[in-house]
């Protein structure tokens, strides 16, 4: 995974990018990490390279960039639509944290901040219990600062990363 750009960023948007890159460091196993507006826009990401060639036709990438954090932010986005409302059915108020094992993987999916998510993509022998508490602690470290303002900003700079990408 490689650290994203963060020259002309705010001191906020620079630390979450810290925070992200921390996480990637410190937890072994993490395919990629994203972190998703609650209307299912990418914010913050751990491969950004990536993410335009994700963003590219089918037909136009023969094998495609698998476990990308576009294309987590598209499956965090709709897992996190998915249990709000399963939530709703069964009264169980909030979702705090969601986790899918599968096979050769495992995707986790947490609450940041008024329908913000962090979600992760783990690799077969990640440590689950590891891989929750580290995002706990960046959920912790997160949510207060993950502002209107500095999601247009990450947006903006996210969006400029894959434009000057394509280039």
């Amino acid at each position: 995974m490689t650290a994203p750009s963060t020259f002309g960023l705010s001191s906020e948007a620079r630390n979450l990018h810290w925070l992200l890159t921390n996480l990637v460091e410190e937890v072994p196993g993490l395919l990629s990490v994203a972190v998703v507006s609650s209307d299912g826009l990418l914010l913050l990401s751990s491969d950004p390279g990536r993410n335009a060639e994700a963003r590219t036709a089918e037909t136009e990438r023969p094998s495609g960039p698998k476990g990308s954090s576009a294309d987590l932010a598209t499956i965090v986005s709709g897992i996190g639509s998915l249990t709000i409302g399963a939530a709703k059915l069964m009264d169980a108020g909030g979702v705090k944290q969601t986790m899918v094992a599968m096979d050769e993987g495992s995707l986790f999916v947490m609450s940041i901040s008024d329908g913000s998510l962090l979600g992760v993509h783990g690799s077969p022998d990640c440590d689950m219990s590891v891989v929750a508490y580290h995002m706990a602690l960046f959920v912790g470290r997160a949510g207060h600062v993950l502002t209107p303002e500095l999601r247009s900003e990450l947006r903006k700079s996210l969006e400029s990363d894959s434009m000057g990408s394509t280039r």
